[in-house]
Order: C-alpha cells, then sequence, then structure tokens
C-alpha cells in the first residue's frame, strides 16, 4: 500500500478547475467584491470539487518564501492604502510575512533594495519606475532574489509582472472625451521616469491623432504623478488664452488638483470644464463632483503580487507568471458635453 501522500491542492489549481485566472480565483477565496455571481459559482464549485482549503503554514512551507519585500515610493499616493492593504490580505491567508520599505528613506532606491535582501527577503515586489530599472533587477538577480514587476507598462518577457493595459486605458477615457464632443482636450502627464506615464499619454495622443484632432503642444503640461504638480499643470493650462475644454489627468491625484484649480477660478465642473482620471483611488469619490476615471484594482493587483512572489519559491527564479488585471471606464458626474 503507497504512503504517498497527495498534495493539497493550491488557489492555481482551483483557478485552472474553474477556468479562470489565479487572481479571480483569490479574489473570491477572499471575499473580495466586484465579482460576477456566475464566475463566483463556478469558483466556489471548483473549491468544493478539489477540497481546497487555504492553509497559510503550509503554503509557506510548500513555497519556500516566508518573506516577501514590498516597496513603495510615494507616501501621498492615494494609491499607497489600496496597495498595502491589497498585498496585507494575501500574506495573511498565504502564511508569509511581508518586509515594506519606503524607498524615500534610503540615499537611492538601491539601498532600499539592498535592504530587504539583507534581511532576508526571498521575493521582492517592484513598483515603477523601480520594476523598469534593469539595474535593480541586475541587483536583485545577482542575490538570488526574484522580482515581481507591479504595474509595469512594459512587463519584461520570462518575469513575473501583474499590469494593466496603460495605453488602453487612456485611448478608452480619451475617446470618451470625443464621443462627448470635446475637441479641445488637454493632458496632464505623470512622471516620465515611469513606464506607466508613457504608455498613457501615448494612448492619449494616438487616439487624439486617429480621430483627427491636434494635439497641441501647450495641452499637455507636467504633473509628476503629484497633487502638487497637478496644481501647477492645471494653473498653466487654465491660463492659457485658448482653454481646453477637457483635461484628462494621468492619474486621480492630479485630476483633483485639476479640480481644485477649476474651482478657484470659479469655474463649473462640468459645464465649463470636463476633468477626467486614471486609477480610481479613493479620492475619485471624495472630490466633487465625483471623477470619471479608468478603474485600475490596485488592491487585487497586490493581492496577485505576493501570490506571484510565492510562485518563486515554488517554481525557482524562472517563473514567468503573468497576470493582466482588467480596466474599466467608470464614467461619473466630472464630464459631460462640452460648452455651447
Amino acid at each position: 500500500m503507497s504512503t504517498h501522500k497527495r498534495q493539497a491542492p493550491t488557489i492555481h489549481d482551483v483557478a485552472q478547475h474553474a477556468g479562470v485566472s489565479s487572481m479571480t480565483a483569490s479574489r473570491v477565496v477572499n471575499d473580495y467584491p466586484h465579482v460576477r455571481p456566475a464566475v463566483r459559482a463556478k469558483v466556489e464549485e471548483a473549491i468544493k470539487t478539489l477540497g481546497y482549503r487555504p492553509n497559510s503554514q503550509a503554503r509557506a512551507t510548500r513555497t519556500g518564501i516566508s518573506q516577501i519585500g514590498m516597496i513603495y515610493s510615494n507616501a501621498n499616493s492615494s494609491n499607497l492604502s489600496s496597495y498595502l492593504m491589497g498585498a496585507f490580505r494575501q500574506a495573511s491567508i498565504s502564511g508569509c510575512q511581508l518586509l515594506i520599505e519606503p524607498s524615500q528613506v534610503h540615499p537611492s532606491p538601491a539601498d532600499a533594495v539592498r535592504k530587504l535582501i539583507e534581511v532576508g527577503a526571498g521575493a521582492v515586489i517592484l513598483p515603477p519606475p523601480l520594476c523598469d530599472d534593469a539595474s535593480i533587477r541586475a541587483l536583485l538577480e545577482k542575490a538570488g532574489v526574484g522580482a515581481v514587476s507591479f504595474a509595469t507598462a512594459r512587463p519584461q518577457p520570462n518575469a513575473p509582472a501583474v499590469f494593466i493595459d496603460d495605453f488602453e486605458g487612456a485611448r478608452l477615457m480619451t475617446q470618451h472625451l470625443i464621443d462627448l464632443g470635446h475637441v479641445d482636450i488637454a493632458f496632464v502627464r505623470g512622471d516620465p521616469a515611469h513606464s506607466t506615464a508613457q504608455r498613457r499619454e501615448q494612448g492619449y495622443r494616438d487616439t487624439m491623432v486617429a480621430a483627427g484632432l491636434v494635439v497641441r503642444d501647450s495641452y499637455v503640461a507636467d504633473g509628476g504623478f503629484s497633487y502638487r504638480g497637478g496644481l501647477e499643470a492645471a494653473r498653466h493650462l487654465l491660463g492659457l488664452r485658448r482653454r481646453p475644454s477637457a483635461i484628462f489627468a494621468a492619474n486621480d491625484d492630479m485630476a483633483a488638483a485639476v479640480s481644485a484649480v477649476a474651482h478657484g477660478l470659479g469655474l463649473s465642473i462640468p459645464a465649463d470644464l470636463s476633468i477626467a482620471g486614471f486609477d480610481d483611488t479613493p479620492v475619485a469619490t471624495t472630490m466633487w463632483p465625483e471623477l470619471t476615471t479608468i478603474r485600475q484594482p490596485i488592491a487585487d493587483m497586490a493581492a496577485s503580487a505576493v501570490l506571484l512572489a510565492l510562485d518563486i519559491g515554488r517554481s525557482g527564479p524562472d517563473a514567468a507568471n503573468q497576470i493582466q488585471a482588467e480596466l474599466t471606464l467608470v464614467q461619473r458626474a466630472s464630464t459631460s458635453a462640452p460648452p455651447a
């Protein structure tokens, strides 16, 4: 009689059985909202059929990784809480420990990575722009520590990554404004060192050109992905002699800053000016009027990044699982047809 013990099913087995992504299966297991009832039912049936039970201690033992490093670079970003909480929740389920390191407290981002290596991280989750920095990835590779690219717009071949299609998100939003009748559409771009900023700007530009609209140099302003940068960009754009009828900002923080400047000038939103953002962070529904934006599921993506980091421990440094998360255009009260 064989004494071989069958390995317990994993979340990936559940996902494969249900015909969904590992991220979707994890969302059902963790009781996240915004899962279609039919999809939830398929995953729950797979859980029942396979006898899957989250076992944090077993998971950590199986993967060989007990500590995962996470770096963040912008403490003021409205994305930060979703990024951290999504990862914390998945780490709790998976039985691993998160080592959180802010890059700002170090002389360079590489020093933040070195610290995580020194304290024993088995894998490190890298947000932009670190995920696109070849020297950072080489540093981790030399130390034998896995890397997961988070929210990169340019996932590398044979490298774990979780991402969205930033170009497509910007195309959707720009087309939304065009469909409303806007011609004079300005853009507030993010930090050019981020691949996400580059792709979102390209999505805006290409969509404008495809519609036969001119992209004026004066209509593209630097915002650096920060609220303060958004204020400066908005003052420039709204001070132009030919003021745009719509402003699309590459993230919600900058869009909120545009709204603040517009209100200060006595402009009515959206009657005088339509404003759109990107990410659907909490600020999108706390500003007034509420912001039309592109929803990027940051918390779910962070949870998936933890799963990918654990996969490195199971499958080795060449594990190259990549997850593309879905994005959605969320129309709220900040956009409408241009003034007559």
